[in-house]
């Protein structure tokens, strides 16, 4: 007659390989946990910033820039570049990819304000397809200045 060994249950047989697997795969979860909370906090931190609204506002409103991607335009993944603020100054150097329907584009912003007044050396749209860029802040200042001649 053969007789029934007894087996323990299946971590005891196998608690050899699922203990360092188990946390090995809980470091790695932690790491990638670790590092998407600190990206989303730097995009968002980019999108909430006073210059990235600018420029998306400038974007959105340019005749020219509606005429060559189509409406609506939308950001088209993160942004990238710095934003960097101290004592309520802050300096930032984007770019913003967007896309409409017929193409898509980057908006290269560069600035630097205090709180809400914010003045911009460069707020341009590179176009991808054509290689054309647009500058929003001279498109900005012809329409300021059309708007002093009126008066």
């Amino acid at each position: 007659m053969e007789e029934e060994i007894p087996r323990g249950s299946w971590f005891k047989r196998n608690w050899k390989w699922v203990v360092p697997t188990g946390g090995c795969l809980l470091i790695i979860i932690l790491i990638v946990a670790f590092a998407g909370s600190i990206i989303w906090g730097v995009t968002s931190l980019m999108s909430d910033s006073q210059a990235y609204e600018d420029a998306l506002t400038e974007a959105s409103s340019n005749t020219e820039v509606i005429e060559i991607l189509g409406e609506p335009i939308e950001t088209d993944g993160m942004a990238g570049g710095s934003i960097n603020y101290s004592g309520g100054f802050g300096e930032a150097q984007l770019s913003i990819p967007i896309k409409g329907p017929n193409a898509s584009a980057t908006i290269y912003v560069s600035g630097e304000g205090v709180e809400g007044n914010w003045k911009y050396d460069r707020m341009e749209v590179f176009i991808k397809d054509s290689d054309q860029v647009i500058d929003l802040l001279q498109a900005n200042n012809q329409l300021r200045a059309n708007d002093e001649l009126i008066e």
